[in-house]
């Protein structure tokens, strides 16, 4: 049974699953789904229309309904007054496991993977994608229609203007990579093999203002370590791995991937 304090708004359009807490003046807006065991604090906002210029500003709250919806996963924890808004062209998704500390933002069209942190005061701009496992600190800024990899870390107040690799520390202004995540590997799980692997795609302490560290470039010099080492990655690895690159949005594809460079190595 889920609890909603007397003061909380939830208006037409809005699926709760079970064991949902809801606490003061939270305001619940559809169309929005919030899965089971999810807990939202006072003040929080989900729902309500894109901020776009171009965009209708219809009025949720007495059932005109518009927009895509807002997707909230399982045992996700939204703390006080984080703003999360509808899509424009597509859902907002917010991956199971989550963790949204206080007044984080979320624009319209966002995708957020599987346990994502993001800590107090982060903005992510529309079309934004953080992929699972990544940790945003206090105050980061994700510029539109970037994508922070798989298991990265994005240190506080950092302005995030390029796409972040998967596994790497970026931090500073302008913002750098320092290096590979590895406490966040070894945290997901990933043994110090993964680590090494990894390390061995090449120097990654590039300046993210560097065009040649982005893109396929990057991919490709992970892939090509990886390649070389896959057979002593276990397969449940290297699946997580290619996550950094398709996120699990496209798990299927993270196992062709990998199916293709265990059967280059003469893997079965």
């Amino acid at each position: 049974m889920s609890q909603v304090h007397a003061t909380a708004v939830i208006g037409p359009g809005v699926t709760l699953g079970e064991r949902v807490v809801i606490g003061p003046y939270a305001v619940l807006l559809g169309p929005l789904v919030v899965g089971d065991d999810v807990w939202i604090g006072p003040g929080a906002h989900l729902g309500g229309p894109p901020e776009i210029a171009t965009s209708r500003h219809n009025v949720p709250w007495e059932g005109d309904l518009d927009h895509h919806e807002v997707r909230i996963g399982d045992r996700t924890r939204i703390r006080d007054g984080v703003v999360i808004h509808h899509g424009s062209v597509r859902a907002t998704m917010v991956g199971a496991d989550c963790l949204l500390f206080n007044n984080a933002y979320l624009a319209h069209d966002v995708q957020l993977g599987d346990e994502v942190t993001l800590s107090a005061g982060v903005t992510v701009g529309g079309h934004a994608t953080i992929r699972s496992g990544a940790n945003l600190g206090l105050n980061v800024s994700i510029h539109q229609r970037r994508v922070v990899g798989a298991l990265a870390m994005v240190g506080m107040a950092t302005p995030v203007t390029r796409d972040v690799p998967p596994y790497t520390k970026v931090y500073g202004v302008p913002p750098r990579v320092h290096g590979l995540n590895s406490f966040g590997l070894a945290r997901a799980g990933h043994g110090s093999e993964v680590v090494e692997a990894l390390r061995t795609a090449g120097d990654i302490a590039y300046d993210l203002e560097q065009d040649d560290f982005f893109g396929s470039d990057i991919e490709n010099r992970l892939s090509v370590a990886i390649h070389r080492d896959a057979a002593c990655i276990p397969t449940r690895t290297q699946v997580a791995l290619a996550e950094g690159f398709v996120g699990r949005d496209d798990i299927d594809g993270a196992q062709l991937r990998w199916r293709a460079i265990s059967r280059s190595c003469g893997r079965t």
